[in-house]
């Protein structure tokens, strides 16, 4: 949690900032740990820990915006500091659109019932850390003569703000997180060195999965050996809920401000139209408690709410921050998204893989790229081809091409498995008619 005293210095520049030339600031304070440990095989491989406070100081100075950082918590720096701020602000070019949200739209609760931080963080020790990495290597670790390596690493940490605003907000938030994660890799055929993941995450160190994480990791690598190359050709395609945000995370950055702003966004000009296939629908969820993502409001203020993204295909907004609903001609929204969820179908993953006739289940990327302006995208995958709803062979070195509004238009099928361990809590989707090559 951000200290009372903290809390004032805030405070205190706020008002120094407005008595010596601001029209208006923005005063953050962050601070945070970060703790970090691996295991490599038997031996302790990494230890970090660190921890910062740090205060972001946004001026507004005659028509003109400059934004600061700084660790020097001392009112003598921060006065220097500020000061030699605002002079740097009196150089820069006047920008009409720089300007505080208006204060109706700010967030007035009292921060409560969201429920994302573990008041034990601190009981936690670091005997009991290591030792979860440790036994995680040891499920597996000595078990096949192909294996060649077994990585696990456990890291958690805290962040927490406080915000005060001239305009008249002030909030603060506080949350937790707790990571464990294994890696194995085995030697395949010829020079094929198969490697795969898997990992579990909580806001709390209760809710955290503290066994089987390697074991998952390795079933995962054993299942990737002998990988071919198959005929290049149209197939459909299933992507599991830990690899479909690969491919909506460019639908959402062209959904930023900033990108439509920019003219770099192949989704300009598209609200209200339908841009993707009628099943599928994304909302914007960030009340859920004890959930990642969850927030009262944005990192200007502006308070959350629970939006539709995108209905039955239609898209129904963009994520306008104040500035660019501003340049844009535009009623903001909010800046960023919190928890993504999507409605759901009625099958899970096992039941949509058996619903295959012939298709391909991805369940990795290897590289590539989309094109933000076009929407055109070429993907290295990995995965496994299905036939009869059932793995036939593991495949390798190919290639997915396309466009992403025509993949989006030709969802066969949604699951109702999300990996709530996520912000981005999206299932399981069944494509048709994707273009799968070899490299």
């Amino acid at each position: 949690m951000i200290s009372q005293q903290h809390k004032e210095l805030a405070q205190w520049a706020l008002k120094f900032a407005l008595e010596n030339g601001c029209s208006d600031a923005r005063i953050s304070i962050n601070s945070g740990t970060n703790n970090s440990f691996e295991y490599r095989d038997t031996q302790l491989d990494k230890l970090e820990q660190s921890s910062e406070n740090s205060m972001n100081i946004q001026l507004f100075v005659d028509g003109r915006f400059a934004s600061f950082s700084t660790n020097r918590m001392d009112k003598n720096e921060l006065e220097r500091f500020i000061s030699q701020g605002i002079e740097t602000a009196r150089l820069l070019e006047k920008d009409e659109f720089r300007k505080l949200p208006d204060p109706s739209r700010y967030y007035k609760g009292d921060g409560k019932g969201l429920d994302i931080f573990d008041v034990n963080f601190d009981n936690i020790s670091v005997d009991d850390k290591i030792a979860l990495i440790r036994n995680a290597n040891l499920e597996v670790y000595g078990t096949d003569e192909r294996l060649i390596s077994v990585s696990s690493g456990y890291s958690d940490g805290t962040d927490n703000s406080y915000m005060i605003v001239s305009n008249g907000f002030e909030g603060e938030s506080a949350t937790t997180y707790f990571s464990l994660y294994s890696e194995t890799s085995m030697k395949g055929e010829g020079d094929a060195r198969p490697s795969s993941d898997w990992f579990d995450s909580a806001i709390f160190w209760e809710r955290l999965q503290k066994s089987g994480i390697a074991k998952k990791a390795f079933e995962r690598t054993l299942r990737k050996l002998g990988q071919v190359k198959i005929e290049s050709g149209v197939y459909p395609m299933l992507i599991d809920n830990t690899q479909i945000t690969r491919l909506l995370s460019p639908l959402i950055s062209a959904l930023y401000g900033s990108s439509i702003q920019q003219k770099n966004s192949f989704l300009i000009g598209k609200l209200d139209e339908s841009i993707v296939s009628d099943k599928f629908t994304l909302i914007d969820d960030p009340h859920i408690p004890q959930a990642r993502g969850a927030r009262w409001f944005d990192a200007e203020g502006v308070a959350t709410k629970k939006r539709h993204v995108i209905e039955n295909g239609v898209l129904k907004m963009y994520y306008i921050d104040t500035y660019t609903g501003a340049k844009l001609n535009m009623e903001p929204t909010i800046q960023s998204p919190s928890i993504l969820t999507c409605q759901h179908g009625d099958k899970n993953f096992d039941q949509l893989l058996a619903s295959m006739e012939r298709g391909i289940w991805v369940t990795g990327f290897n590289g590539g790229n989309s094109n933000s302006t076009t929407g055109d995208f070429s993907f290295g995958i990995e995965g496994f081809l299905i036939e009869n709803g059932k793995m036939v062979k593991p495949l390798s070195e190919m290639n997915i091409t396309g466009n992403l509004l025509t993949l989006w238009k030709n969802i066969i099928e949604v699951g109702n498995d999300p990996r709530n361990i996520s912000s981005w809590r999206i299932p399981s989707i069944l494509f048709n008619g994707v273009n799968f090559s070899g490299i």
